[in-house]
């Protein structure tokens, strides 16, 4: 598409809403003691552990599976057993390790809800992490939407997620922009028409938003919002 002149709209001024993850963009990568901890209540290597855990996270994401038939079946996998009090454990060890925020995107979502456009977080995030957040992250009154892959019972990358957003936001999907730092997701966004990002650090995304001529660029310098 042109404007009157022939020329092609930037992709930064079309953009209305911006839909943000969660895990690694919103939040910090969790830290080797944290897994390590995990690891440990299973007796086996982080290694080990990283394998079984990023292998097996969607139905429990997706709301599909409870958080005591999930690691049980993780303890199975893992050859090991565990009790009622390991697994409350664990998914407080879970959940901790997802906790620390990214105080520099923090600001950014507080200003992107400053300069009037619309926000929405997507993350594949399971049961007790939605109620630890809601409970803790006063900074979620910036977002018009919250779309969690455990209540609308659809995960990324599947595209019917993207299309679930699109729907709630209520914009054309070229008018929205998508922070993620998996690929995948990435991917399955724009197969919908969503402009989209992969998220590596907030230098390099201010550097891309500069580049589309965005007009809300992340802080360089953190402060909590």
């Amino acid at each position: 598409m042109q404007d009157g002149n022939g020329h092609k709209p930037n992709p930064g001024s079309q953009i209305r809403a911006v839909i943000l993850d969660y895990g690694e963009v919103l939040c910090e990568r969790p830290k080797p003691d944290a897994l390590y901890r995990m690891a440990k209540v299973f007796g086996i290597e982080l290694t080990r552990f990283l394998e079984l855990y990023g292998g097996s996270r969607d139905p429990y994401d997706q709301g599909v599976m409870s958080a005591e038939k999930y690691w049980e079946a993780f303890a199975c996998r893992a050859d090991a057993r565990v009790d009622r009090e390991q697994i409350g454990q664990l998914r407080s060890l879970d959940t901790k390790m997802w906790s620390s925020t990214n105080a520099e995107m923090l600001q950014w979502v507080a200003m992107l809800d400053e300069a009037g456009l619309t926000i929405a977080l997507l993350s594949n995030m399971q049961h007790d992490m939605a109620a630890y957040a809601r409970k803790n992250f006063p900074w979620l009154r910036h977002f018009d939407h919250q779309i969690l892959s455990c209540e609308v019972k659809l995960i990324k990358p599947d595209p019917a997620i993207f299309h679930e957003s699109i729907g709630r936001i209520g914009t054309r999907p070229q008018e929205i922009l998508f922070v993620d730092d998996r690929q995948a997701n990435v991917d399955s966004a724009r197969s919908t028409g969503i402009v989209a990002i992969r998220f590596e650090n907030t230098e390099q995304l201010r550097e891309e938003l500069r580049k589309m001529q965005f007009r809300v660029l992340p802080p360089g310098v953190a402060t909590v919002p």
